[in-house]
């Protein structure tokens, strides 16, 4: 499985639980509930798995190498994507506060995590499409050969390191836990396959 791969289906363990930290919240709000500790365990995961690994791995080494080939970046996709990236923390650091918040949660407080959670899935949701089916095809396209290769290669060390440390086994353990609490029983499959790997919209 070569990086972009790797990347999508990554992307597809996002997806799932993005939609169970949707879940969660409602829950949260329908309920007047207070699971600060089972927000931390998303905010984990998010940290961890969705920004510090595979965003770092985007950042780190797929932008960089189309940076390199000729992609500027403060300009285009790139710096879509990379503006995007710092939204998508903004929102885990509303969830991190409301995680940490001492005191017990106020309907306002329910309200800001129903906020931030919806507000990450739908960024997130729209920026994986953006990703898939314009700027990965388009690195494809544009990288020469041999940088395609270095990306993998890198990604490969990259994931071998989470590998031998467990951590990433542990981040995907944490993910399953929260999609069987709180994944949307209603959800549609078709979200579970990558869409095309084609040129068609733009970033």
């Amino acid at each position: 499985m070569d990086a972009i791969e790797t990347l999508m289906t990554e992307h597809r363990l996002i997806e799932r639980a993005i939609g169970a930290l949707a879940g969660f919240a409602d829950e949260v709000r329908r309920k007047d509930g207070d699971d600060k500790e089972e927000l931390a365990r998303f905010v984990t995961f998010l940290r961890e798995f969705a920004d510090t690994h595979h965003h770092g791995k985007e950042e780190d080494i797929l932008f960089a190498a189309m940076v390199e080939a000729g992609f500027p970046r403060h300009g285009g996709p790139v710096a879509v994507m990379l503006m995007e990236h710092e939204a998508g923390r903004a929102h885990i650091r509303a969830l991190a506060e409301l995680a940490a918040q001492q005191a017990p949660w106020s309907p306002d407080d329910r309200q800001r995590l129903a906020d931030a959670a919806h507000g990450y899935g739908n960024l997130l949701r729209a920026h994986i499409h953006k990703e898939d089916a314009v700027l990965y095809p388009m690195a494809e396209q544009r990288l020469p050969q041999e940088s395609l290769e270095r990306v993998s290669a890198e990604c490969a060390a990259h994931d071998a390191a989470g590998a031998d440390s467990g951590r990433q086994d542990e981040l995907h353990a944490l993910a399953q836990a929260l999609l069987a609490r709180h994944a949307p029983l209603d959800r549609d499959e078709s979200s579970a396959r990558p869409p095309p790997r084609s040129l068609q919209g733009c970033c």
